[in-house]
């Protein structure tokens, strides 16, 4: 399939021939859901914590005798019914991550990049370079091209002044081809893509 091919100016200056392995899969709502998931609980901290008994600051002696004093039985004030005491069962530190099958992770990256051209929300860039770093100059452009919420993938090296101009837009976000992934490609509403990042994406998909 092909699409066209514009430069920053907003300007038609060729055609690109998208591959259908890549570019025309059908749409999965349950691999996305998957594959979101599990790069969510990835990047999860996982460091919430509270203290067992055996972490408690206290004594081990028996608060009183067993029997006798017309109060419940009590072994440790640092149990959890009593005040700076104990959680019981309570959170300890750990990793959220999950695996997810490799095939399954790979299709997942393909659907989303199907969805965003079935949907028209893909454009194809000649490249992503600019002589200036000034935020200004790169917003005017983006608005001429209509982007208000996009997410720009350009090959594996980017251009500084690019970076840099387009790093305090609201809502636009710039990654080589090797950091494309599912998550940031559905959180913005278009798909940039630049004539290096379609080529290099093919590549590793294929």
């Amino acid at each position: 399939m092909k699409t066209t091919v514009k430069n920053l100016n907003n300007e038609e200056v060729g055609e690109i021939e998208l591959d259908e392995a890549v570019f025309g899969v059908p749409l999965r709502t349950d691999l996305l859901a998957r594959m979101i998931n599990y790069q969510l609980a990835k990047r999860r901290s996982g460091n919430h914590k509270t203290k067992g008994i055996s972490e408690i600051a206290g004594t081990t002696k028996k608060p009183h005798r067993q029997k006798g004093t017309g109060r419940a039985r009590q072994g440790s004030t640092r149990s959890p019914q009593f005040r700076g005491g104990a959680v019981i069962f309570g959170p300890v530190v750990r990793s959220h991550a999950h695996d997810l099958n490799k095939k399954v992770r790979k299709l997942a990256l393909k659907t989303a990049l199907s969805t965003k051209l079935a949907e028209g929300k893909l454009v194809v860039l000649e490249t992503a370079a600019v002589d200036s770093h000034k935020t200004k100059d790169m917003a005017l452009r983006l608005k001429g091209l209509g982007l208000t919420s996009a997410l720009i993938i350009d090959g594996a090296n980017l251009d500084l002044n690019f970076v840099r101009a387009s790093r305090n837009v609201p809502l636009i976000d710039v990654l080589p081809e090797q950091g494309a992934n599912v998550y940031d490609i559905l959180r913005r509403d278009t798909l940039v893509l630049t004539r290096n990042a379609v080529e290099q994406l093919e590549a590793r998909l294929k």
